[in-house]
């Protein structure tokens, strides 16, 4: 599990990371730990959000790159939460092999969320 949140700048504002390992073994990595590079963009051919879908996610010395299903997964709620987001599956590859399955939100991309 992997999360970061953006300041206004589009900087880290808080992340952190936390491994599991198949024996079930746990490693949490804070912000100073884990970095979140974007690979590839997606523009949304309705609404013109433009969201970052493809990420190398590295942590403890290892990557992941997070690569959706399909890039049109995005989700207009205005007229229910008043925002528009980008969430979906994702699959997880390192070295070319697939070797996880995930979820990836995207929110802030249309404009900052008021919380």
């Amino acid at each position: 599990m992997a999360f970061r949140m953006r300041d206004r700048q589009g900087g880290t504002y808080y992340a952190g990371a936390t491994r599991i390992a198949p024996d079930g073994t746990q490693r949490a990595f804070g912000a100073d730990a884990v970095r979140f590079e974007p690979q590839r963009r997606w523009r949304s051919p309705r609404t013109g959000v433009e969201y970052p879908l493809e990420w190398r996610i590295t942590a403890g010395g290892e990557s992941w790159t997070l690569a959706p299903l399909m890039d049109d997964q995005e989700l207009d709620a205005r007229a229910s939460t008043g925002t528009i987001y980008w969430e979906g599956a994702v699959t997880a590859h390192r070295g070319g092999d697939a070797v996880g399955r995930g979820y990836l939100e995207l929110t802030g991309y249309w404009k900052p969320l008021q919380l």
